[in-house]
C-alpha cells in the first residue's frame, strides 16, 4: 500500500509541444502554495511536425536536450511527464445517453462517436468523461485523437528518456489553470490563442464544448506585415508593442486583422448560442478569458469586449504561483506558459482516477 501511494505521489512536470517550440514547467506543492521549481523553452524547425504528427522526432529530441541543458531556469527533478495534444488535432463532443453499466456505456460511446468522427475508430484513441448526470441520463464529454499523433508523442518521450503519466488536450490544461487562478463560478468562454490556430471552449464547472478556428499569434503578425508592408520581424514588434491599441497605424492594423478576428467572434457567438440554448439551468455566459501566446496583443481584450458585449480579460494565474528564487518569465512571455503550467498541476488522483 505505501509503495503504491509513494508512486502516485511522484512529481510530474508538464511538456507542451507547440507549433515550433517546446515548453516545460514543474510546479511543486508546499502546503497551499504552488512553487515553480523549473521552466524553459526551446525552438525547433516546425517542418518536423506535420498535421500534429511528429515526423522527425530527432529534431525535437535535439531541441529538448538543448532546453534541459542550456535553456532551463531552475530544475526539473522528475522524469514523469504530462503531455498536451493540440485541441485542433482532437475531436470533442458532448453527448447525452441514458444511464447504463460501464461496459454498455463504452459501446454506446463508440456508436455515438462513429456518427460524428470522419475517421475509422480503429485509427483513434477514444476517451470520455461524465460531466453531468441525473437519475436517468448521463452527459459526457467525448474526446478522440488520431493514434498517429499520440504514438509520435510517445516515441519522442522514449527517445529522451521520459515516462508519460498523462496526456490531455491543450484547452484541458488551460482550463485547469483557469480554475485554480481565476473566478470560475460563472459560465466562461475560454480562448487559447496558439501560433496558427485558436481553441475556444465553454467552461461551466467542467469543459462543456470545445472547438478550433484557424489563426493565432503568428497569423496576427503575418496580417500586420501585409497591411503595413513590413517584414514579419517588424510586424512581430509592432504587434507586441501596439497591437490593436492606439498608434499611428491603428486603423490599418485593425482593418488588416478584422477578417480573422471576425471569424473568431463568429465562432464564439455560435458556441455561446449552442451552450445557452441547450442549458437546462438558464445559466448565461458571464465572461471571456483569453490565454496563450497570442492573447497578449495590446487592445485585443478591449476589441473582443466591444464586439461580444461581455467582459474579456487575460488569464492571469501568476499571482497564485510562486517562482521562489527563480527569475520569472517576462510579461510578454508569461502567456505562452499557460498550457504547460496547467499540465504541471495535474494531481495524482487525476492520473489514477
Amino acid at each position: 500500500m505505501n509503495k503504491i501511494l509513494l508512486y502516485k505521489d511522484k512529481p510530474v512536470f508538464g511538456l507542451d509541444i507547440g507549433f515550433s517550440s517546446l515548453k516545460v514547467m514543474q510546479i511543486e506543492r508546499a502546503g497551499k502554495k504552488r512553487v515553480v521549481s523549473g521552466y524553459g523553452v526551446a525552438n525547433f524547425d516546425p517542418s518536423a511536425v506535420v498535421d500534429g504528427v511528429i515526423m522527425d522526432p530527432e529534431v525535437l529530441a535535439k531541441a529538448a536536450h538543448e532546453l534541459f541543458n542550456k535553456n532551463l531556469v531552475g530544475d526539473i527533478t522528475t522524469r514523469r511527464v504530462a503531455l498536451a495534444i493540440p485541441a485542433a488535432r482532437t475531436f470533442n463532443r458532448t453527448v447525452q445517453l441514458p444511464k447504463m453499466g460501464s461496459k454498455q456505456l463504452d459501446e454506446a460511446v463508440r456508436i455515438e462517436a462513429e456518427q460524428y468522427i470522419p475517421l475509422a475508430l480503429d485509427s483513434l484513441y477514444l476517451d470520455y468523461e461524465i460531466i453531468r448526470q441525473t437519475s436517468e441520463e448521463l452527459e459526457l464529454l467525448v474526446v478522440a485523437t488520431p493514434r498517429a499523433v499520440v504514438d509520435s508523442y510517445i516515441t519522442l518521450t522514449r527517445l529522451i528518456g521520459l515516462e508519460v503519466a498523462a496526456i490531455e488536450t491543450t484547452i484541458g490544461s488551460g482550463s485547469r489553470l483557469f480554475v485554480q487562478a481565476e473566478d470560475s463560478s460563472v459560465p466562461t468562454v475560454l480562448i487559447d490563442f496558439g501560433s496558427v490556430s485558436s481553441d475556444i471552449s465553454i467552461y461551466d464547472q467542467t469543459l462543456v464544448v470545445t472547438g478550433t478556428v484557424p489563426g493565432g499569434g503568428d497569423s496576427f503578425s503575418s496580417l500586420i506585415a501585409d497591411s503595413l508592408m513590413v517584414t514579419k520581424q517588424e510586424a512581430q514588434v509592432i504587434k507586441t508593442k501596439y497591437g490593436l491599441g492606439v498608434s499611428k497605424k491603428q486603423k490599418e492594423i485593425s482593418e488588416g486583422l478584422s477578417p480573422l478576428l471576425e471569424q473568431h467572434i463568429k465562432e464564439i457567438r455560435r458556441m455561446i448560442r449552442y451552450y445557452e440554448e441547450r442549458s437546462d439551468t438558464n445559466r448565461k455566459i458571464g465572461q471571456v478569458v483569453t490565454m496563450g501566446g497570442g492573447a497578449n496583443m495590446p487592445g485585443l481584450s478591449e476589441h473582443l469586449t466591444n464586439q461580444l458585449r461581455l467582459p474579456v480579460r487575460m488569464c492571469s494565474p501568476w499571482q497564485k504561483l510562486n517562482f521562489g528564487g527563480l527569475q520569472p518569465p517576462n510579461s510578454i512571455e508569461r502567456s505562452m506558459y499557460i498550457t504547460v503550467a496547467g499540465l504541471s498541476l495535474v494531481e495524482p488522483g487525476e492520473i489514477f482516477a
